[in-house]
């Protein structure tokens, strides 16, 4: 797996954990968090939203969907 590669994946995870425990959040709140761009944000969501980890009820609030997740 390419370094690169890597640290998405490593992003995706975090972001995922950050949404766990402050959801629901904004794209932009993300982007701040992890120091990223907004669209860089919104892949990683996409990401997670198309495993089924993430959803966005309300326009641009993210939160976890009650999917089971084994974390390591």
């Amino acid at each position: 797996m390419s370094q690169s590669t890597n640290r998405m994946l490593t992003r995706v995870k975090a972001v995922y954990l950050f949404i766990k425990e402050n959801g629901p959040v904004s794209t932009t709140e993300i982007a701040k968090e992890f120091e990223i761009t907004d669209r860089t944000a919104q892949r990683d969501l996409h990401v997670l939203s198309f495993n089924g980890l993430v959803q966005s009820p309300h326009k641009g609030q993210w939160d976890v969907t009650k999917k089971k997740v084994k974390i390591s």
